[in-house]
């Protein structure tokens, strides 16, 4: 009789487990769920601080590349940190932090860097201000605070003084152009005009 009973003793045990593992289980799983759901948001990782109320009053495009061929078959590169599009008063494209290589036919490469740009409205001449920088393959190295570049031909042209060094020496000079040599023959000319002044300084 001890033995029966205990046979039935351990077979309600093993029913009640039948039920309670179950229903235990599940409640584990629940927490488990309940717990992995709750966000802290102050623990999410930002993707991106912006201002999304600033970017939508004025759009810009971060770190653009422009690149083109002239009519004359040079290669222009430009790039820039960020750009903001057309103004409706008229102004062009806006650019900030440029660069920009002139890689011409002749073998010449020019390197350009700016502080700003701004683009005509018809998208064929750029303008880049503050602390130009104009630095040639054949040896010329110049700093002026405004030039522009033609988008469709080679034509840089500075529209404020020039300080200049180079294979002759130092120059100063109102303007400087760069351009594709006018009498038909191969190669491009670079010129400085109004009051020149050279420093002339002997190959050693």
């Amino acid at each position: 009789m001890a033995r029966r009973a205990a046979l039935d003793g351990w077979s309600r045990l093993v029913a009640w487990l039948k039920v309670l593992l179950p229903l235990l289980a599940l409640g584990l799983l629940s927490t488990l769920f309940l717990v992995s759901n709750r966000v802290d948001p102050e623990d999410a990782i930002p993707y991106a601080q912006v201002d999304v109320e600033e970017r939508l009053r004025e759009p810009r495009m971060t770190a653009p590349t422009y690149a083109g061929t002239t009519r004359d078959g040079a290669a222009l590169e430009l790039r820039a940190d960020e750009t903001r599009p057309a103004t409706a008063d008229g102004q062009g494209q806006t650019a900030k932090k440029v660069n920009a290589r002139l890689s011409t036919p002749d073998g010449a490469v020019t390197d350009l860097a700016a502080d700003a740009a701004v683009m005509a409205p018809d998208g064929n001449e750029v303008t880049l201000t503050g602390n130009v920088t104009f630095n040639s393959s054949t040896g010329y190295d110049l700093v002026t605070e405004a030039l522009t570049a033609r988008l469709d031909e080679t034509a840089i042209r500075s529209t404020t003084p020039v300080r200049a060094t180079g294979p002759v020496g130092q120059i100063t000079a109102d303007r400087m152009e760069l351009t594709q040599r006018g009498d038909g023959g191969a190669g491009y000319l670079l010129v400085f005009n109004g009051s020149v002044k050279l420093v002339f300084q002997p190959a050693k």
